[in-house]
């Protein structure tokens, strides 16, 4: 195997010089640059990972550690943070905690030393202590829960903003019994959208709603269990919704099954528009939200703490929700442009969420 020695000869240059290069160091003019890659590359030549990083003290990679890495939301985001990742010439580590906190802290600590930053996904609220105990030292962001961890950069999204919008929209159509399977219990996300949920509800007269929830736990398996235990809610719903899309396929079959239409019998609406949300039959009224930009945000904040850029404290940025009306709500699709198109809400009808500092004032009064 050549060395650097080999390629800082066959160069005409000093190791020094070699190393520079590699490590990306300024002090290099462009012409000795590309002679120096042009030569490691004849040669094979490439410096040792480990030992670079005990030079530079960087590794020149960014960790992400998710509840879990299946499903179409979670690989999304792994996308918005590795092309970001990539621009900047990193590499992501990726693990999951399966939604425990024992496993996120024992994957902090495996991750100790072999990134430069972490970016981390913990919707359970036991986690937050468990990273705030000095677990992790370096660079780090959390994908969601907002301003409600005020010692962490964050980047969320607007949740109670979506919920209350697709219920809304479930109620213009005329329905007043709107049930909801929710997401797990202690989930932020889930907790969010069941508030939005709720605030919705109490906006149209109904003081209580507790009969017309039911636990979910953001699986297809849920979703199909979840709808059967809607089915035996006396009187019966007319729409369900459904706090994610993963839900409402397995919701969806389950109905299906149960000979319920939808949405003549029942509408239907879910949560994140997933690719699949659009092929379903019928296609799905739902909640999008743009899980990629979540990655690449996050990847950013990371980068700009690593950088030691100054900031006046620590960032809080809540990503837009809208709604996707599509016909299983019963309702005619708004506009012919995809349902996933991000332009703002002048391109086609949609219901865009506002960000967090304004929708609080107008919030109603006894929000659960």
């Amino acid at each position: 195997m050549a060395t650097i020695k080999d390629v800082a000869r066959e160069a005409g240059v000093s190791v020094a010089t070699v190393s520079r290069v590699f490590n990306d160091s300024g002090r290099v003019n462009e012409d000795t640059r590309l002679r120096v890659r042009a030569v490691a590359e004849r040669l094979r030549f490439w410096p040792n990972g480990v030992a670079r990083s005990l030079i530079t003290n960087r590794t020149h990679s960014i960790g992400v550690l998710l509840p879990d890495l299946h499903g179409e939301f979670f690989s999304e985001v792994i996308r918005g943070v590795d092309l970001a990742a990539r621009r900047e010439g990193l590499h992501v580590l990726v693990s999951s905690s399966h939604s425990d906190t024992q496993e996120l802290v024992a994957a902090l600590r495996a991750m100790r030393g072999r990134v430069d930053g972490m970016i981390i996904m913990a919707p359970e609220p036991e986690s937050i202590p468990a990273i705030r105990a000095g677990t992790w030292g370096g660079p780090l962001v959390l994908l969601g829960p907002g301003s409600e961890t005020p010692d962490f950069d964050t980047v969320s999204l607007a949740n109670f903003d979506g919920a209350y919008a697709v219920v809304r929209h479930l109620q213009r159509l005329g329905h007043k019994r709107i049930a909801t399977l929710t997401g797990p219990a202690g989930n932020r996300d889930a907790q969010q959208r069941l508030e939005g949920y709720r605030a919705a509800m109490r906006e149209a007269g109904v003081a209580s709603t507790r009969t017309l929830e039911v636990r979910g736990d953001f699986t297809e398996a849920g979703g199909y269990k979840g709808a059967l235990a809607v089915l035996e809610v006396s009187p019966r719903p007319t729409a369900l919704f459904v706090a994610n899309d993963e839900m409402a396929v397995g919701a969806l079959g389950a109905l299906r099954e149960a000979d319920v239409r939808v949405p003549g019998d029942m509408a239907l609406a879910g949560f994140d528009d997933i690719a699949l949300a659009r092929h379903l039959s019928p296609p799905l009224t739902t909640v999008h939200v743009d899980a990629y930009q979540l990655g690449e945000r996050a990847l950013q904040r990371v980068l700009r703490r690593d950088r030691g850029e100054p900031a006046p404290g620590h960032s809080h940025e809540v990503l837009p929700t809208w709604l996707v009306v599509r016909s299983s709500c019963g309702a005619a699709p708004l506009g012919g442009r995809r349902a996933t198109d991000p332009r703002p809400p002048g391109a086609r009808k949609r219901t865009r969420a506002k960000p967090a500092a304004k929708r609080v004032a107008r919030r109603p009064k006894g929000r659960a």
